[in-house]
């Protein structure tokens, strides 16, 4: 015999009626006759919000709602796309508001999104598209462009294979474009020696000579500049507060689209872009 038993979502209303809206504006814009889905756009939202909150299997979704497995995936999928799409689109623009709102510089930081999908050939032999060698696990590289007070999120990236490395991506998404720019508007942008490669671009400490040392100032100049980047890595503990990020079972390349949404999520929920 099953027991049920009342649980309760760990987001505000707010944050439920806006994702309420954001399911019934869509069913809308599709056109679908009202009493023709199995839920309301209400329950659709919560079945949503529990996915990203708990991670909570999608198996046991569809029993506690009562319907078939492909809506319960259709469900989840139309959520994930309808958030996403309300994510900060052009990093350009965010980093100007970031200027505007003060900030004299940013923080960039790549985090792996770990997944649990079966291995997939990558363009080398012997090396898994999604494995990545640093954190020995499959996963996706996000890129995260973070506040300098606090670390609060201000644009997350679309995804990126683990196997690739933070400047890769970087470029491949052309983040090193945008951050040019803003150094153009007299911002600096902070990194760690991931974006070595970025340099000019992205302010990085300085990397120990194989063999050698650093001088007393290259030691100091490390210490404050860690110091300042440091404050990024709240930004990525955020992002994984929202549990469905710390290990996609679905598709790897709906990372991007699942960061893209949990970020919106966040910035709703906190009433706070920048």
């Amino acid at each position: 015999m099953s027991v049920t038993y009342t649980a309760v979502l760990p987001f505000q209303d707010q944050t439920v009626e806006f994702v309420t809206g954001l399911l019934e504006a869509e069913r809308v814009r599709r056109g679908t006759r009202k009493g023709t889905r199995k839920l309301t756009s209400r329950e659709q939202a919560v079945l949503v919000l529990r996915w990203f909150a708990d991670a909570t299997r999608v198996a046991q979704l569809i029993v506690d709602h009562g319907i078939k497995k492909s809506t319960g995936y259709d469900y989840l999928h139309e959520g994930i796309r309808v958030l996403a799409e309300q994510a900060p689109n052009g990093l350009h623009n965010v980093l100007l508001a970031a200027k505007l709102a003060g900030y004299g510089h940013v923080i960039v930081d790549g985090t792996l999104i770990e997944t649990d999908r079966v291995r997939t050939p990558g363009p080398t032999t012997g090396v898994d598209l999604w494995w990545s060698g640093k954190h020995h696990h499959h996963g996706g590289n996000i890129q995260v462009v973070s506040a300098p007070d606090d670390g609060w999120i201000l644009w997350v990236s679309d995804v990126r294979p683990g196997r690739e490395h933070d400047t890769t991506a970087a470029r491949a998404h052309n983040i090193d474009d945008a951050l040019d720019d803003f150094g153009g508007i007299g911002g600096t942008t902070f990194g760690d020696l991931g974006y070595e490669g970025l340099q000019g671009t992205v302010a990085v400490p300085f990397k120990t000579p194989k063999g050698g040392t650093l001088t007393d100032d290259q030691k100091k100049h490390n210490r404050i500049h860690n110091a300042l980047r440091a404050v990024g890595e709240r930004a990525n503990a955020l992002l994984k507060h929202v549990k469905a990020l710390r290990n996609v079972s679905l598709d790897p390349w709906k990372i991007g689209l699942i960061a893209k949404a949990a970020l919106v999520l966040i910035h709703t929920e906190h009433r706070r872009t920048t």
